[in-house]
């Protein structure tokens, strides 16, 4: 396969405490006006592959790649795009969301191919997409036949002096617990319609596994144990079917969204061995220093190629299927009763890009039993902020309900546990959980958690530097001002993401 598969995706996720090192307004939030700047800054300066170029919920530019050509035509000649580097749209879910954005991200494959073709460029600069949400095989092979429709109009009525090409490669984003792990099922479906659909099956394919979304519905322990099943499965389903696959995990530099940061390369390449793509988020990006990004993203490059996958006994992985489940109802029991009281936090929470609202026509909102929660960026950082990081809801007690065989296999399954959660630890700050706890006694559960974890890995819990002091004691005043001008929580929350270098 001649193809060149991408190791680092730049992408849009906003997660990012400070500004970026390209932008010279010194803020932290990113305009859609400026994204295509900031995606040949990533190709430029930190040397990452590919750019995701999101259209799930945002307001995304179609005219990218006319802008790109148009302002970088010299850098683009010796870094050719489609083939050197990479721009991957993420549709919209027209099954989740109303499509307004689809038929313009599909048209803007079509323009930039003819643009491209009128500029000299041999390769089409756009033929991959993300399908967000992917639940099943039929809604896969339905946006490859959109576009093939869309493209065969295009040349009918509009060019026909200029036949595009009708073929687009998609990438299924698999997000939740039940739809990675039955994974190979959905893609074994999606070959046999692929096949009957254009003659042949694919080359090869890219999987996409979501990290945060599945940690924000089931719980921590679910979601690590969740990816871990997906990429060994995809490795056996590639085996079986003698298909070439390269996963990609979807991770934020927090470790309840993947624990993604320059600063934890080795702990992130042994715990996911085998992916092939990671994503670098604003965080990774843009909250260390500039030479630090670099050379984690070089590490990247070196390390992940080969790396071999991680594999799971038959029996492990049922022992840990009963395990993601039992802590998952764990999880959400638990979290029932805390998310109300994290409202003001959620409402406080600082914008990081141009996205649009997700109720009503224009997009969806999570839910964990019934409840609405915030995107998981906002989730994550929200629970920081009051001193209390996720990773620990229902993670204690889930722990401390498994058999010895059961935590025999997850402390083999899960080498940097310990490790994990020593780091953990330095950012909760046990007088903003007594405040939290003695309003509602449900916040008991959770220093329940904590006080499990801290036995069986003797942890020192709260503060150790002084930037950790400064987060707890912001904690604590946080909590205190919950009623408070939701602005005089937003500089606090700010000041938070600083300290740990990512806002969630």
């Amino acid at each position: 396969m001649e193809r060149k598969i991408p190791v680092t995706m730049g992408t849009q996720h906003p997660d990012n405490a400070n500004a970026a090192f390209w932008d010279n307004t010194n803020s932290p939030f990113i305009s859609a006006y400026s994204e295509t700047y900031e995606a040949f800054q990533n190709f430029s300066v930190l040397n990452v592959d590919e750019y995701m170029w999101d259209w799930e919920g945002k307001h995304a530019d179609a005219a990218v790649i006319d802008r790109l050509f148009s302002s970088e035509y010299d850098y683009f000649k010796e870094h050719a795009l489609g083939s050197d580097e990479f721009i991957t749209f993420r549709f919209p879910n027209i099954w989740e969301e109303t499509g307004y954005n689809l038929m313009q991200a599909m048209t803007a494959f079509l323009s930039a191919e003819d643009f491209g073709h009128d500029l000299g460029f041999k390769q089409r600069p756009l033929f991959e997409a993300i399908l967000p949400m992917a639940e099943r095989a039929d809604q896969i092979i339905e946006m490859q036949r959109l576009f093939e429709r869309l493209s065969s109009f295009k040349t009918n009525v509009f060019t026909e002096d200029r036949k595009n090409s009708t073929y687009i490669k998609m990438i299924p984003l698999f997000e939740g617990f039940d739809t990675q792990l039955h994974a190979p099922d959905i893609l074994k479906d999606y070959l046999a319609l692929h096949e009957k659909h254009f003659g042949v099956r694919p080359e090869y394919m890219r999987v996409f596994l979501a990290g945060s979304d599945s940690a924000l519905s089931s719980g921590f322990m679910s979601s690590i144990i969740g990816n871990k099943l997906a990429i060994a499965g995809l490795y056996v389903f590639s085996d079986a079917e003698k298909m070439p696959i390269f996963p990609i995990v979807g991770m934020g530099s927090a470790i309840f969204r993947g624990g993604l940061s320059p600063r934890r390369i080795e702990r992130f390449a042994q715990e996911f061995s085998g992916v092939r793509t990671v994503t670098v988020q604003s965080a990774f990006r843009y909250d260390f220093p500039l030479e630090e990004v670099r050379d984690a993203i070089a590490k990247l490059n070196d390390v992940l190629p080969e790396a071999e996958p991680i594999t799971f006994t038959s029996e492990a992985k049922e022992t840990l299927v009963t395990i993601a489940e039992k802590s998952a109802e764990i999880y959400r029991t638990t979290l029932d009763e805390l998310v109300m009281d994290m409202q003001p936090v959620f409402k406080a929470f600082p914008k990081r890009r141009d996205r649009r609202q997700h109720v009503g026509v224009l997009g969806y909102s999570r839910e964990v039993d019934g409840i609405a929660l915030p995107r998981a960026i906002t989730f994550t950082g929200a629970f920081y902020s009051i001193g209390v990081p996720p990773e620990f809801i229902g993670f204690g007690r889930s722990l401390k309900s498994l058999t010895h065989a059961e935590l025999a296999t997850l402390v083999q399954s899960y080498p940097n546990m310990e490790r994990d959660f020593t780091e953990l630890a330095q950012f909760i700050s046990l007088n903003a959980l007594a405040k939290l706890e003695a309003q509602n006694a449900a916040w008991g559960k959770v220093r329940e958690d904590i006080e499990i974890l801290a036995e069986i890995f003797n942890l020192t819990i709260g503060p150790q530097t002084k930037e950790e002091r400064q987060h707890a004691e912001l904690a604590d005043q946080l909590v205190d001002d919950l009623e408070g001008a939701p602005v005089a929580l937003t500089a606090m929350i700010e000041r938070q993401a600083q300290l740990r270098h990512f806002l969630g």
